[in-house]
């Protein structure tokens, strides 16, 4: 282990320890603002975690946690904004797919949201869970997968600055000519979408709703490990 892999793990431990301390209140007070300000604690939820993810996973690659052009501040730029986005997106299918349900299925859609918003763990709960993930990681994650993947072109294309992030993006240039759309079909839709976010998405939905988005992503650093594995093992 490197001294930045040791200084890495001091910061979570820093972080994570107000966490299991009663007497900071920090546990309460994550709740309440995540239930009062949940785009604010989304952004910084997904701009702090699945930046981490890219990092660990560059570590990976190549043993380093940052190298020039890789642009770390744009990158917690574009997951924050993401973030916001991958919560809007999951209130709009928790509250749609059900109604959706009922409706193919001619019952009622208070009692399906019942049983969904219910504490108990249920196999009818799990059931709903699964098809609400199905849905929006068929629908709404190829869109949000591909716009990520050209921001990361575009964060490295210019040189890894703020001011190259603010900069307009190539959209045409990129998706034609530097997309790699035989990984992003063939790995990341066909496989990480249905393999991974399927199950791991179905897991969120059962959990308290304070703890969704931050689970949601958490599952940024995952995929970015197995990814990053999968990679130097090919």
């Amino acid at each position: 282990m490197k001294k930045s892999d040791f200084i890495l793990i001091l910061c979570v431990i820093v972080v994570l320890t107000p966490f299991f301390i009663p007497a900071t209140g920090f546990f309460n007070w994550f709740n309440t603002s995540t239930t009062n300000h949940p785009f604010i604690m989304a952004f910084f939820k997904f701009a702090i975690l699945a930046t981490l993810g890219e990092m660990l996973a560059l570590r990976i690659r190549k043993g380093v946690y940052n190298e020039k052009g890789f642009g770390i501040v744009p990158r917690m730029m574009v997951w924050g904004f993401l973030g916001m986005c991958i919560t809007m997106a999951m209130m709009i299918f928790k509250s749609g797919v059900p109604v959706f349900m009922a409706a193919v299925g001619n019952c009622d859609v208070a009692v399906l949201k019942g049983i969904f918003g219910s504490p108990e763990l249920t196999w009818g709960k799990v059931g709903i869970a699964f098809c609400v993930s199905v849905a929006m990681n068929s629908i709404f994650a190829p869109v949000m997968m591909t716009f990520h993947k050209c921001t990361d072109i575009h964060i490295l294309d210019n040189g890894g600055t703020v001011r190259g992030l603010l900069r307009p993006m190539k959209m045409r240039e990129i998706i034609s000519t530097k997309v790699n759309w035989d990984v992003q079909w063939n790995v990341v839709f066909k496989k990480t979408i249905p393999l991974f976010w399927f199950p791991a998405h179905t897991i969120t939905f059962i959990l308290p709703p304070t703890f969704q988005v931050l689970f949601a992503a958490l599952l940024g650093v995952a995929l970015g490990l197995i990814l990053a594995l999968a990679g130097n093992k090919k």
